[in-house]
């Protein structure tokens, strides 16, 4: 799998992003189209909570995200988009990241349903 493309629409706010090719991001595409709830996770993240957990094969055993970076929180079952900086997190997974203007975008989505896609 090379680096696949997301589109991310809540509403008439699209958001495009790429999905790196690992295992964990992988399984995620066998989920997609997905229609979730995007909410604010401390100020920091948006995140919302797949149907089932993810797989976690040749993970490392943490990453550091910055604000634009799409991950997976293993402990918790969740992804997380980062609209500000974090530190490095044990268990944190990186999918992907937004592109272009899609994190000014997203910080002002709060609590709305987003449906997220791959771009044919």
């Amino acid at each position: 799998m090379e680096n696949k493309k997301l589109r991310i629409t809540a509403g008439k706010v699209v958001l495009m992003a790429t999905l790196y090719d690992n295992p964990t991001s992988r399984d995620l595409i066998t989920m997609l189209p997905i229609t979730v709830v995007l909410e604010d996770y401390a100020g920091i993240e948006k995140i919302f909570y797949p149907d089932r957990k993810l797989s976690t094969a040749e993970a490392p055993a943490g990453f550091d995200p910055s604000v634009g970076d799409i991950t997976y929180y293993a402990p918790w079952g969740d992804v997380a988009i980062f609209y500000k900086d974090f530190g490095y997190a044990n268990g944190l997974i990186s999918l992907g990241r937004l592109e272009g203007n899609g994190i000014d975008q997203l910080r002002k989505l709060g609590g709305v349903k987003v449906t997220i896609e791959l771009v044919p």
